[in-house]
């Protein structure tokens, strides 16, 4: 298998797609692609990219991915301006089937049964399924938090005509940070509303791990004692948005969407345990409602009686994760006899150095990892990050999920 990634940012649309491409295919001695994976910016016209991309490729390859705020690859990490990126794969040992689903905001879980049914013949598929949707909804204006297509319902869908035991990597893609609506790269055509999965199976392994970044703000646990859907709007039966205006002394979290600082916890370690991220499914504050009475969170998993903590994003611990997890991810991989042939980095954007106001971009530390092995790196920041986590499939809030394929 070999594998290569382009970076562009340029903003004639059609060219932008043909640069990518070209510079995926010179820096990876392309002679036959088989498959793209690419992403650009929210300010590159999607449909005339994926024309310069198919200019280079041609139309018979599919091409899988869609918006992203930004680009990283073993040597850009950008979310100014119009960057896009691609990876070309060429393979003989890679088996891919590729579908989508439209109409995703008309009802996730049925978007996820339609992607999933184009999977299964007599049997459920096995393999790992790559997987990317329009995160955006309804968009945000000024007053209001932006309507998200949620990823629960969706791999819901998904598993209930695959099972449960297909592990689902993948994200729900945005392009700018005024949470604009997204498109998806189909394969054979641009979608919008959509949903696109990209089943892997053939002689290789996938590793991944997953990089976080929060600690709670203390040892307290809070019930949530009203909800509906992903807004909650009481914890112990006292106001939540009164309780937030008490840990930040002030209001001015109001005017925030999404919320920066702070974020809501489940634990499923230890409870009074040393704190272990890997333990944690956390979810972002869209905002306050428009009536101020409650809260909204990227995701409806959350239900009355559920335990949460708040959550502080810690700067340092996340730099230290994605430094520590990419490191050990590609040293499990040498260890197990294999070799890293490209690797698939999935970045929340609330992670960057701007939005974060850390001096080095935590991707960076990735970046360094994958340069000591001489391995190609692509990645894109998203909305949601989808992974297996303690067991289950599971969108992920303000996380690095660090895939990678490997031989041997």
């Amino acid at each position: 298998m070999k594998v290569g990634t382009g970076y562009c940012n340029e903003k004639d649309s059609f060219l932008s797609g043909k640069k990518a491409a070209n510079n995926a295919i010179k820096n990876g001695n392309i002679h036959k692609p088989e498959i793209v994976f690419a992403f650009c910016s929210g300010n590159i016209d999607h449909d005339e990219f994926f024309k310069g991309l198919q200019s280079v490729v041609g139309n018979d390859v599919p091409i899988i991915g869609g918006s992203a705020i930004g680009i990283i690859t073993n040597n850009d990490i950008s979310y100014e301006g119009y960057p896009a990126g691609a990876a070309i794969i060429q393979s003989d040992t890679l088996q891919y089937r590729v579908a989508a689903a439209d109409n995703l905001n008309k009802g996730e879980k049925l978007a996820g049964k339609k992607l999933a049914e184009k999977f299964v013949s007599n049997k459920p598929e096995e393999g790992h399924l790559l997987m990317f949707y329009d995160s955006i909804k309804k968009p945000a204006t000024e007053i209001t938090p932006p309507v998200l297509n949620v990823s629960s319902p969706l791999i819901e869908g998904i598993e209930e005509k695959l099972g449960n035991n297909v592990p689902i990597i993948g994200a729900g893609t945005i392009g700018d940070y005024e949470f604009n609506l997204t498109k998806q790269f189909c394969g054979s055509y641009v979608g919008s509303q959509s949903v696109v999965g990209v089943m892997l199976t053939g002689d290789f392994t996938i590793y991944y791990r997953i990089m976080h970044g929060l600690t709670p703000l203390d040892g307290a646990y809070h019930t949530i004692t009203k909800i509906k859907g992903s807004v909650i709007y009481e914890l112990d039966n006292k106001s939540i948005v009164e309780m937030i205006d008490g840990i930040f002394g002030n209001q001015e979290w109001q005017k925030q969407h999404p919320v920066q600082l702070l974020s809501l916890g489940v634990n499923y370690g230890k409870r009074y345990g040393i704190p272990d991220e890997a333990n944690y499914v956390n979810r972002l504050i869209t905002g306050i409602l428009p009536d101020g009475e409650g809260i909204g969170i990227f995701e409806p998993d959350f239900e009355e009686g559920t335990e949460i903590q708040f959550m502080l994003r810690d700067t340092r611990e996340m730099i230290e994760s994605a430094k520590t997890n990419s490191a050990q991810l590609m040293e499990q991989v040498e260890a197990d006899g294999k070799k890293a042939v490209w690797g698939l980095y999935i970045d929340c954007a609330g992670r960057t150095a701007n939005y974060s106001n850390t001096a080095i971009e935590e991707a960076a530390e990735v970046q360094k990892v994958f340069n000591t092995y001489n391995t190609p790196l692509l990645g894109f920041y998203s909305g949601v990050e989808v992974a297996p986590l303690i067991g289950k499939n599971r969108g992920l809030d303000w996380t690095g999920v660090l895939m990678v394929i490997a031989q041997g």
